[in-house]
């Protein structure tokens, strides 16, 4: 029998899920040269139709998605820096290629507090020692004692190191750049302390030479002076673990004998590339990191 004719004018002749598919897909049916009966339009045209659909067409609309800004709106355009762009570059890298998980622990820093206020009280000003400074301390120890978290992945090895170069995350006002405290395990607090006040300092400047910030074993980043109690931080590659510190805050807990204390307990995170550590072995690094806060004295031997 004769193929019944396409009408003229009007809509396209088109099969329900043909007209539903291209709703879906934005595609006009009136583009579309039909391979029904009587030029019908079925829906593997439609799909033949969005496949033929050339690249350029497919950006346009999808750079139609996000409106311009108004027209009366000020702006101010800031071009990206090399810090940035690199910073950017590395960090989508990880986040994309790189299988974190997550591990937090509190960690009470009541001992902290007294062992520094009594170190610093025998110290000039500009040698008292910071929290941060523990903090760096205790995360070395912990490298040397949980090895596998003081490690880099690379495409065909794993990398563990001997001794810890701890990085510590700075921001300035062109990014986030992490000057690094080179064998942190093997220096005192004071040593860290001077060296982690001129490397920040110089990183704020700009001053800071390549050899001063590209490498380490292991990261710290530190928001607890801006009142952050908890956050995750994204893993440097090709270093295998990534520390958060959050603030301290004071919490109630039992102190035996039926009677409660108030102390001072600030919650760590720690992000870990699961290609080179499991869970379990993130949990014994956050023990043994939390052993050395808890007890600093430890730090000192």
């Amino acid at each position: 029998a004769p193929s019944a004719p396409a009408p003229s004018g009007g809509r396209a002749p088109a099969s329900p899920l043909a007209r539903r598919m291209a709703a879906a897909k934005g595609v006009d049916l009136g583009s579309i040269k039909g391979s029904g009966m009587g030029g019908r339009v079925i829906a593997a045209d439609v799909e033949a139709a969005q496949v033929s659909a050339p690249a350029g067409a497919a950006r346009a609309s999808e750079g139609a998605r996000a409106p311009p800004p108004p027209t009366d709106a000020e702006y101010e355009d800031t071009p990206h820096n090399n810090i940035r762009k690199i910073t950017a570059r590395r960090l989508t890298e990880s986040k994309r290629d790189v299988p974190h998980y997550y591990l937090s622990m509190e960690c009470s820093l009541e001992e902290l507090m007294r062992l520094r206020t009594s170190i610093n009280d025998t110290l000039e000003k500009e040698h008292k020692i910071s929290v941060n400074d523990f903090i760096i301390k205790a995360t070395a120890k912990a490298c040397m004692e949980v090895p596998q978290a003081n490690s880099a992945w690379f495409d065909e090895y794993v990398r563990t190191y001997a001794r810890a170069d701890v990085s510590m995350a700075v921001s300035t006002d062109k990014g986030l750049i992490t000057p690094i405290i080179f064998n942190a395990d093997g220096k005192p607090l004071s040593q860290i302390a001077a060296e982690a006040k001129d490397l920040a300092t110089r990183a704020r400047a700009n001053k800071l030479k390549p050899e001063e910030f590209q490498g380490g074993t292991f990261t710290v980043s530190n928001l607890g002076m801006f009142g952050i109690k908890h956050f995750t931080a994204i893993i440097n590659p090709p270093q295998a673990c990534i520390l958060a510190i959050g603030g301290a805050e004071k919490k109630v807990v039992a102190a035996g004998n039926g009677t409660f204390k108030e102390v001072a307990v600030m919650t760590v995170t720690l992000s870990s590339d699961h290609r080179v550590l499991d869970g379990a072995v993130g949990s014994q690094w956050l023990k043994a990191f939390k052993k050395y806060i808890e007890t600093p004295a430890l730090m000192l031997i």
